[in-house]
């Protein structure tokens, strides 16, 4: 493995994403290699699942990914059709096999592509994995061939269906559900699942196209303008739009359009308590409007970094009910703790047809009162990112904007909750030269005024 190869590798959450420039297949064999070794070492040595989303060459690299591990003697299962990745996760965890891997770039435009590595209980690795598999990069070796592994193709998604089916045990009959795939590999499988369970679904770029219609497939609101317009039109009940590997979810309803993703977390946790108990988990930068709901049914929030593997980990920690991140990723601990974007669905249907969303969202505003929420960035060159956090807890005034302070939280970033409920975040970006600032309040007068206040605390200490 020469430098260039080295320099090029680096692995972020889950695992490495990159442009087909720099994510070439002799850089996956590479990463094959590190993930083979680094499961051998932790004493795996049986079969591996090796999945792919809808992209133009993710089921060439799924292969290449399959060689490697098929020659340091492991057995693959590779699924028959590009599949999304909680789905995948679920396979290995459900099977007891040793891990799962999956070629996709999730939500990024079709000029990138990235491999997830995802240890046997379904979950998002952990820094301690990413590290060692970082230690163990190197080029592909192979055992004797008589050593070799074997791959084996089939389907993923009927014994994952049927476990989603018996889990919800909800009967949709009369709901109607416009869905929309993103082009992504929730298409045939989430549309499919809601049909089954009894609604009436109409679906919407449906069909494969490894470029995704020339955008990127993210669930965000101004990327699914016809859902929108047809559930906000009154074509349908309820309306759900997956990323491009559907492990995130969208939702749009007749009142609200696409709906906060921080108001969807804190309906369904209502939803889930009504018939059943336990903690929920969120990020520093998701919405407190959920702790309201913890409170007054006597559960507790538990509040991460950003990041969904910070979620799943304490998920499994605290044994909690629900976990979830404003953007957009949701799990339930008893069925996989990791975003699945094509269970919530599911879900989210199964609660739309006893009581709308909008419904329930608007019972949440009546008791806990409005949430408003929105961030600003600040120019700050990486270096002076750590000390700029640092230097918050020492030139932190008593008030901010005019309300005492009432705590600090620093798992990620510096959160600045104030007595009347409100908070301030500030936290660096991952990806730019700049410090994100968040806020939440009752109204977006109040989150302005927050938000002006942290950009006065954050510009004289870059």
């Amino acid at each position: 493995m020469d430098e260039d190869d080295a320099a090029a590798i680096s692995f972020g959450t889950d695992g490495w994403r990159a442009t087909l420039d720099v994510f070439t297949e002799p850089r996956v064999r590479i990463v094959g290699q590190a993930l083979a070794t680094t499961f051998r070492d932790r004493g795996k040595d049986g079969t591996v699942v090796v999945g792919y989303d809808a992209r133009e060459t993710s089921r060439g690299f799924a292969e290449e990914l399959a060689r490697v591990f098929c020659a340091n003697g492991f057995d693959v299962v590779l699924p028959e059709r590009d599949t999304p990745t909680p789905i995948v996760a679920w396979t290995a965890k459900e099977q007891g096999l040793d891990g799962a891997l999956q070629i996709t770039a999730s939500h990024n435009p079709p000029e990138y592509n990235g491999v997830k590595f995802i240890p046997d209980e379904g979950a998002p690795a952990m820094p301690d994995l990413t590290e060692e598999v970082e230690r163990n990069l190197a080029e592909p070796e192979s055992l004797p061939e008589d050593e070799h592994g074997e791959v084996t193709e089939r389907d993923l998604v009927a014994d994952y269906a049927d476990h989603a089916i018996d889990y919800v045990g909800a009967d949709l009959d009369g709901l109607t559900v416009a869905y929309d795939a993103m082009y992504g590999s929730g298409r045939g499988v989430t549309d499919e699942l809601l049909a089954r369970a009894g609604a009436d679904v109409t679906a919407m770029r449906d069909y494969l196209d490894p470029d995704f219609g020339g955008g990127s497939p993210e669930p965000t609101a101004g990327k699914v303008g016809e859902l929108i317009e047809d559930v906000t039109g009154g074509e349908a009940d309820i309306g759900f739009v997956n990323d491009g590997d559907a492990d995130r979810l969208g939702i749009v309803t007749p009142e609200r359009g696409f709906l906060d993703p921080n108001l969807f977390l804190a309906a369904m946790y209502d939803y889930l308590l009504e018939t059943r108990e336990g903690d929920v988990v969120r990020t520093v930068s998701t919405s407190s409007i959920v702790d309201r709901v913890a409170e007054a049914h006597d559960q507790n929030v538990h509040e991460t970094a950003v990041g969904f593997k910070w979620v799943a980990e304490a998920m499994r920690d605290h044994d909690a009910l629900f976990g979830g991140e404003e953007s957009g990723g949701f799990g339930l601990t008893d069925h996989l703790r990791n975003k699945d974007g094509v269970m919530l669905a599911l879900v989210a249907a199964a609660a739309e047809s006893e009581k709308s969303l909008d419904a329930r969202v608007d019972d949440l505003i009546e008791a806990y009162g409005e949430i408003h929420q929105s961030r600003i960035s600040v120019e700050c060159p990486d270096n002076r990112k750590g000390p700029v956090l640092s230097d918050l807890e020492t030139e932190l005034p008593e008030s901010v904007a005019g309300v005492a302070v009432d705590g600090i939280n620093t798992v990620d970033g510096f959160k600045v909750r104030l007595e009347d409920g409100t908070w301030l975040l500030m936290r660096p970006s991952g990806t730019e030269p700049k410090l994100r600032i968040y806020a939440e309040a009752g109204s977006a007068d109040r989150v302005e005024e927050l938000l002006d206040a942290g950009r006065d605390l954050v510009k004289p200490l870059v």
